[in-house]
């Protein structure tokens, strides 16, 4: 029989669970890894899809001032969970380390292929995504410029151009990119112009689906003017994801 102050324990954690949205998932298979780069190492979670752990993968990397916990990270990650995608989230390394300051491209790349690398060994995913917010969507488009091993890229908030600096666009490498790609920004985010990226895209030779969310920031927060929340938001990216996904498997 369970002890008095056992089911006092279980009470009071499915009260906590309840008030904070975070009741456990039987059906969930999570695994916590390290992972090695180079000679340090880094952290990552992988989170199957609720359909089950046979779905396509996502490599989710965090924006600049992110982590792998970070609020957007996680949120953006069960939205799509609950679309049929299992997610891998993870940190770069300066991240790892607590530093602010993002590492150089090419470090956060290794980075980036290290977890990768880990999730094929582990998962031996028959479909892989790579993408992320922000720059980690920058990371994953370069490392797909460079023809890396990916069965598309989903890019969130990409930072076309710094804020207030539209003549300084990080465009250069988009047309190199040969896997398919699905792109949401919203049309109040100050890193990127819907008028210089529709004028990006013309140069672009590979499937780019780019879906613009009206009035949603850099962070996909919508006033309240929207009619919609930013939960709402959400599950829509994360319902045209799977829509998304679903064409692609069905062109092959």
């Amino acid at each position: 029989m369970i002890s008095l102050r056992g089911a006092l324990l279980v009470a009071l954690t499915l009260i906590f669970c309840i008030n904070n949205h975070t009741m456990p998932d039987s059906t969930t298979d999570r695994r916590d890894w390290r992972v090695a780069v180079g000679a340090e190492e880094t952290s990552a979670i992988y989170e199957s899809a609720e359909s089950g752990a046979d779905s396509p993968l996502f490599v989710c990397a965090h924006g600049a001032g992110g982590n792998m916990n970070d609020r957007s990270i996680v949120a953006l990650a069960k939205a799509l969970r609950a679309h049929g995608l299992s997610v891998v989230r993870f940190n770069f390394l300066y991240r790892e380390k607590k530093s602010g300051r993002p590492d150089a491209m090419p470090k956060l790349e290794a980075c980036f292929s290290a977890v990768v690398e880990r999730a094929r060994q582990e998962l031996k995913p028959k479909t892989l995504f790579i993408g992320g917010r922000s720059m980690g969507g920058r990371a994953a488009s370069m490392m797909a410029a460079e023809k890396f091993d990916c069965d598309g890229l989903l890019l969130f908030a990409y930072p076309l151009h710094p804020p207030g600096h539209p003549e300084k666009l990080r465009d250069a490498h988009l047309p190199s990119i040969t896997a398919p790609v699905l792109c949401f920004s919203g049309t109040r985010d100050p890193f990127i112009s819907k008028d210089l990226m529709e004028e990006v895209l013309k140069r672009v030779k590979t499937q780019w689906d780019m879906q613009w969310i009206e009035s949603a920031d850099h962070s996909f927060h919508v006033p309240k003017s929207s009619g919609r929340t930013d939960a709402q938001v959400l599950d829509e990216v994360a319902n045209s994801t799977e829509r998304w996904i679903e064409g692609l498997g069905k062109s092959k």
